[in-house]
This record gives structure tokens, sequence and C-alpha cells, in this order.
């Protein structure tokens, strides 16, 4: 028998990237907000490789913080060595990395979760939905425990029937033995969701005192102090080198001859596992002809001797996997401290989300993070922040937050969930969003600010800075813009330094600047009263002077992409009247039920043809006079 435990507006499930972002949004958006998690120690673990960003998924960290998120600053707390990487190719591609101490980071993050006034953070296990009338009004725990909302945010990572599998070893555990969430996930099923079953797995940890790293290639943080969150201003600067070495021709071997025993390889059905971060197996199996394989020896923080061996992530047996390691270079003695493991779970089929990651069968449930099908913590934050906003704004009665692909990486990630679904653990890449251009490490928070600031998860002196800091950049490109620079012995000796074309008039500081070789630096020493402006002014300055060309020619591309945007389809269109529309296209747009032409376009087996007679048919009127309205989300 079920006792009332509480009413909340808000009540979040599970408290790993996803869940810490979607608490901290709703709650700071004004929603009374219970946090359960299976375990209060675990807060915001990272079960696999200890670091965040990286290409795309640092852009996303940006604009996680840019929206008044917390990823971004917790890891600017908490990191042991920073990197930005891509540093020799252009401004669209590049991207931050920090290796994360992993012990620090949970602390850092419980307490943001602990001092928000408007979260209460419990202890518990979530077996069942309470569903009244078709819509979900809240929660029921393994204790009876009962627990009343306006809005439900499930965000159980990989802990849904999870199950760990290391050679013929199979048991029923979350990451890093910790519970799996079994009724819920049956609960799911119950009321009609289709579930997927996917794969991740880890590898090995190995004691540092027993690795020989004058075998391997230091690989250092960066000297120049910087960080993800755009409010951080101190940076820690004793930092910890990672280390590179390489898989080998004996390594290999050991692996093809234990092939069978890896649980991935053994012939039993297994879930689908991750394309882009496969197991060592996968590499072996893959790409035979790789004569080699990097392998990255990365602290898990400053008080621990574990250290994570990224490249060997692996289910093949214990015993093999000391093999296996022993044969990498520098790793000859290394002692493993926690082996590496497979772990299945399952996964909500995502294109039974709306854009604000709110069910379409179920009014008042969402799902952010790994239960919809991504990998990594940053994809899983980003899901969060806005099923907590998106939850938030429907219990406050204000409009939703969906993010369209030329505004950010987030809505490149939703969209691509909720529209194409994954048949696979899906990673954000660069090549995934067609206006990489606009979606720049650098400019998140001219992108996403104004947006945080109108919910209430930007304070009135970050806005006042960053309104400062548009103003600065306007001012300077209009101060180029009017200076001239006479083609001097010092321009002209300027120039000859970068093995740049002498100057044969004057010309103005603007054009200058967008020379290729030309640095803003580079123009400082040759232009009279520089200004004292912020680093981060001046590299917009230069970005937006040099790319002016692509960038115009990409917000044209967004022009004329939002305008499909804007053709709504209409509530009650019956796909099965509209003559001319393929079979495989009719099944589609009935399962996706798009809510523009635009979003129709992107659906896999909708082929331009289908989206020419669809927009037809709803530009000349065609629709049931029953409804003609937008579909409500």
């Amino acid at each position: 028998m079920g006792y009332h435990a509480g009413h909340y507006d808000v009540i979040v499930i599970g408290a790993g990237h996803a869940g810490c972002e979607a608490g901290l949004a709703a709650a700071r958006m004004g929603a009374k907000t219970l946090m359960l998690t299976l375990n209060l120690d675990m807060i915001a673990y990272m079960p696999c490789n200890p670091s965040i960003g990286g290409p795309a998924k640092g852009i996303v960290v940006r604009e996680i913080d840019a929206l008044g998120g917390v990823m971004g600053k917790v890891i600017d707390k908490s990191y042991i060595q920073m990197r930005m990487l891509n540093t020799r190719k252009g401004p669209a591609v590049q991207a931050l990395r920090a290796q994360a101490d992993k012990p620090i980071y949970i602390k850092e993050m419980k307490k943001l979760i602990e001092t928000e006034e408007n979260i209460t953070l419990r202890q518990g296990m979530v077996d069942e939905l309470i569903v009244e009338d078709g819509i979900c009004k809240g929660v029921v725990t393994e204790t009876h425990a009962e627990y009343r909302a306006e809005a439900v945010i499930v965000t159980t990572g990989t802990f849904m029937r999870g199950k760990v599998l290391m050679g013929d070893l199979e048991y029923e555990s979350g990451p890093n033995n910790q519970r799996p969430s079994v009724k819920l996930s049956e609960n799911l099923e119950k009321l009609g969701f289709d579930l997927v079953r996917f794969k991740t797995g880890t590898p090995p940890r190995v004691n540092s005192h027993t690795i020989d790293y004058s075998k391997a290639e230091e690989q250092p943080g960066d000297e120049k102090p910087q960080g993800f969150s755009y409010e951080t201003t101190e940076f820690i600067t004793d930092q910890i080198p990672c280390w590179l070495t390489h898989t080998n021709e004996f390594t290999h071997k050991i692996i093809n001859e234990n092939l069978g025993l890896s649980a991935m390889y053994s012939g039993a059905k297994r879930g689908t596992g991750p394309r882009y971060c496969p197991s060592i197996e996968d590499k072996i199996v893959r790409f035979h002809d790789k004569p080699r394989h990097q392998v990255f020896l990365e602290p898990e923080g400053r008080d621990t001797e574990e250290v994570y061996v990224q490249g060997l992530s692996t289910s093949l047996p214990e015993s093999v996997q000391h093999e296996i390691v022993h044969s990498v270079p520098g790793l000859e003695k290394a002692e493993i401290m926690r082996p590496g493991y497979a772990i299945e779970y399952d996964a909500v089929v995502p294109t039974q989300l709306w854009p604000t990651l709110e069910t379409k069968e179920i009014p008042g449930l969402y799902t952010a993070g790994q239960i919809n099908g991504t990998s990594g913590y940053e994809e899983a934050a980003a899901q969060g922040i806005m099923a907590g906003i998106n939850a938030a704004a429907k219990i406050f009665g204000k409009d939703p937050v969906i993010l369209d692909r030329s505004q950010a990486y987030i809505g490149v990630l939703i969209d691509d969930l909720i529209t194409k679904g994954t048949a696979e653990p899906y990673r954000l890449l660069t090549s995934r969003a067609e206006y990489r251009l606009l979606l720049r490490h650098d400019n998140a928070d001219l992108r996403l600010t104004d947006i945080g600031y109108e919910l209430g998860l930007i304070s009135d002196e970050r806005y006042a800075n960053f309104q400062m800091k548009k103003q600065q950049i306007e001012a300077e490109k209009k101060r180029l813009y009017k200076m001239i620079i006479k083609p001097t012995e010092q321009v002209q000796n300027m120039l000859s330094s970068v093995n740049g074309t002498p100057l044969k008039d004057a010309i103005r500081a603007l054009d200058l600047l967008k020379r290729p070789e030309v640095s803003y630096a580079l123009l400082e020493t040759v232009i009279d009263n520089v200004e004292d402006l912020p680093t981060d002014v001046k590299e917009q300055v230069e970005i937006q002077v040099k790319y002016e060309g692509y960038i115009k020619k990409a917000t044209e591309q967004v022009s004329r992409m939002l305008k499909m945007e804007d053709k709504k389809i209409p509530r009650n269109i019956d796909y099965d009247v509209i003559s001319g529309l393929a079979t495989e296209a009719k099944q589609k747009l009935k399962e996706i039920r798009p809510l523009s032409v635009g979003q129709a376009s992107r659906i896999s087996g909708v082929n331009p043809s289908d989206v020419s007679i669809l927009l037809v048919y709803i530009e000349h009127g065609r629709i049931a006079k029953v409804g003609n309205e937008p579909m409500e989300i």
C-alpha cells in the first residue's frame, strides 16, 4: 500500500548529467523540483571516460552554459587538464576538451543541487509512473512512496534493465556495479512505449604507479588559461598531463585469438553498440589493415592512482584483458584496478518525442539523456537542460523552447533524434550540422544568451556584461571600417613578415584584417589608438570580419530553411488522402507526426517529391475543415 510522500511541480528521475541539468533548470525557473536518484554518492558520476568536451561536444557545453546551465561551470572548477583541439583548423571545428577530476566534479555538482532552494534531493528507486486519464501525474518508488507532480522527466541513463557483460560473465547491473532499474523499464513498455536494446562499454583502469611513462608520449594541457563557462574568471594552472601510447601486432594477435570469448563476438544476441566509440575488438575487426591504434592514459583525478586506458574498451574476459594491457608499451607491468566491461540497457525510441522532449502519447512525461538513445555526457546534459526548461515552461504557461538546427548543436541533436531516430547510440559530430560555420565555440553566447536571460537562467549582471560585449564588437568593427591604413614602410614590413602581398594603395583596416595572413594582433602593430578590449571581443571581431562572406552565405541558407520550418503542418492532416505520396512516406509521416514541412523533409524515407506534394497540398488548403491549427506541442 502506497503513501503520499509529497507534491511537486517537476520530478526528475535520475541525477546523472541529464538529470542534473534538468533539475537545476526547472528549479531556477521557479518550479518546485524533486530529484530522485539511486545513490546520492553517484550524482553526475562519469562511468566512462573522465573528460568533458571535444569536437562538437565541447561546443554543446558552451551552449548549455549560454542558456544558463551548469556543466561548463562545474568542469571549470574540477579539471586537471584543458586543451583546445583543432587549433590549426578553422573556428568552426575548434573545441575545448577537459580532463576531469571525477570525485571533484561529483562534489561540485552535488553542492549546486543541494544548495538550490527549489530542489528536494532524495535517494530512491522509481518503479512506476502514475498515469491518470492519459497524463503523467507522478511516480511510485520501491518503498511505495507516491510523489505527485505536474511533469516528470526520466533521465535513467544506462540503468534500465542494465546488464554487465564480460566474456561469458553476465549479471544485471547499472554502471560501476550500481543497481539496475528493472520495473520502470517494464512499466514504460506496459504504457505502450517502444524500447530498443543498446550497448556501450568501458576500458580497464590501471594503477598509475605501475605504468612506465618513459615509453609513452606526454600530452600536456594548454598554457593559455581558458574555460567552458563564460562566467569563469579563475583558471586552474596546475595541470596534469595525459600520455599517448599504441597497440601493436602482438596486441592484435591476442585479441584475434580470443574474439570468440568477447561478449560482443560470442554469437549471442546483444544490444547495438556505438559506431563512433568502438571497442578494441571492433577496431581490430573493422580496421584490420591498421598496424596499431592509439591508447591514451588519462588520470581520473588528483587524489587517485586510477588511470583510464582510453582506446581499450572491451568486453573480453578479465584474464585476456591482462594480456592485452601488458602487450602495450608502457603497460607491461600495469596492474588493472577495474576491468573493462560492456553494458546493455533499454532506450526509448526517440521518434516517440516532440521537439520539447515531451512524449507524444503521455503529456507531462519527458525523457532526456541516454534513455533517448544518445551516448556521451554532453549530449545527455544538453537534453536535460531542454527537458527541464520545457517542463517548467509548460507548467507556468510559457511558450516551449525549441532550438532549430541553425541556432545550436543542441537543436541538431534533438531534431536528429525525434525526426530520424537512431539505430545505434547517437553521438554528435560536426558533420551532422549543416550550418556548423554558424555554430562555433566562440559564439555560443551570441546565439543563446538572450534565450537564457528570458527564461530567468542568466543573471542581470551576466546579461549586462553580455550586452557590453556585443556593443564593443560592433563598435570595433565600425572603427576598423573607418580607419585607413596607408602603405607605409611599417605596414609593408609587417606584410612581408607573413608573406603577404604589399599594399599598392591605402586600404581600410577592416579590409586588411580580411586577409588570411593578417591577424588582429598583427593589425594592432600598425594602427594608432589601439583599443583596450577583452580578448574574446578581439577574437569575435577577427572571426566575423574574416569569415564575413561565408557567414553571409550560411545565413542566407538558414533563411531559406526557416521558410520551410515556418510552414506548419495542420494538426488533423490525413496523410492517407494525399494522392501521390509514396507508401513509405505516408508510414513515416504518420509515425513521426512532423510539426513543419521542414521537419518532414528530414525524415528518412520522405523524398523531395513527397515534400513537394505535401507543400502543395497544405498551401492549397486541402485540409479537413475540422482542424486547420498548428499541431500542439
